[in-house]
């Protein structure tokens, strides 16, 4: 009976995960393979010559949210992104595996200004996109929105997601 009981619990989770993985959107994990639990957001304002400039950012903290990133999705709304942080200032090395959607990558150094920019980063290529120069986070967008927003090197990053409480 102990057996029984064993295999219909076994052949319970493989359908349940089937059906996961089924009814998930086309091209996207299903929520569990995604995250257990969702990402703080915080607002972020981008202070560009043509004016401030406010997304609402998922902050991705630890290691494995920064690993996971923005892979398997494949939108973002407008107004989105997502803020890497670190504990101290370091190079940062990105890539776009799994990450369907293009992306631009702001490199904020620790005084709060933009370092570099990687604009419309390729969906899904494994090379390396590297800030060049130690920073304290890095701001991922919809690709094409540092050029159509006006955002360039140099403009100050605010949130008080940064360690510094810009």
């Amino acid at each position: 009976m102990t057996a029984k009981l064993v295999l219909a619990g076994a052949v319970a989770a493989v359908l349940a995960g089937a059906a996961a993985l089924w009814l998930a959107p086309r091209g996207e994990a299903p929520a569990s393979a995604r995250s257990a639990a969702q990402l703080e957001i915080a607002p972020l304002t981008i202070e560009t010559a043509q004016g401030k400039r406010e997304f609402r950012v998922e902050l991705a903290r630890t290691a494995a949210e920064q690993s996971r990133g923005l892979m398997h999705r494949r939108r973002m709304e407008r107004d989105a992104g997502m803020l890497f942080v670190h504990r101290s200032p370091e190079v940062a090395l990105m890539w776009m595996k799994n990450t369907y959607i293009p992306l631009d990558m702001l490199f904020i150094g620790a005084d709060g200004r933009i370092a570099r920019i990687a604009e419309r980063t390729v969906p899904e290529s494994e090379a390396t996109i590297s800030s060049g120069v130690p920073v304290i986070a890095v701001l991922e967008l919809n690709g094409g929105t540092a050029s159509r927003l006006g955002i360039a090197v140099g403009d100050r990053v605010r949130t008080r997601a940064l360690p510094t409480g810009r």
